[in-house]
């Protein structure tokens, strides 16, 4: 009886600590999100060099094209804003769109604000791929997740609210 109540505790403590984590861990992912959006918004453009007016087409540079096709990239899914069902909807949209799905699960947090997909290291443009693909404007690096968290995945899409 002692160690079932012993137990309980340990549980709750448990419980406890993981949300504290987890609320810090969405909070710092948001806000280093939120920044570099705005640090992007508002870098100054850099005025083209003359060039000949044939050059001149886009403005915009063309993403370099991501290494591995869509049908080889791994996302995991996970659920930031506490909506039963939403990753397995999410995780049907993804693969919708070719790519697999690896864990499909819930964050450790729920107070994501916005959809986000973080990429591991070496996998920058089919990251980006895979934001424009689903409509997601929060893309960048692993933020708050360990590599080795990922298992398989290269990507990560996080719902947010």
């Amino acid at each position: 009886m002692t160690a079932l109540v012993a137990a309980s505790i340990a549980a709750v403590e448990l419980l406890l600590l993981l949300a504290i984590g987890g609320g810090w861990l969405v909070e710092t992912v948001s806000s280093r999100v939120q920044l570099a959006a705005k640090e992007h918004a508002l870098a100054p453009k850099k005025a083209p060099a003359s060039k000949p007016a044939a050059a001149k087409k886009s403005a915009r540079p063309k993403p370099k094209p991501a290494a591995l096709p869509r049908s080889r990239v791994v996302v995991m899914v996970l659920n930031g804003n506490g909506r039963t069902g939403a990753a397995a909807a999410a995780a049907s949209r993804v693969q919708g769109r070719g790519y697999r799905v690896g864990t499909v699960g819930n964050a450790a947090s729920r107070g994501f604000a916005h959809d986000l997909v973080m990429f591991k290291p070496g996998f920058a443009e089919e990251g980006r791929r895979l934001g424009r693909d689903l409509g997601v404007r929060h893309v960048g690096p692993l933020d708050g997740i360990r590599v080795r968290d990922l298992g398989r995945a290269h990507a990560v899409l996080i719902l947010g609210s």
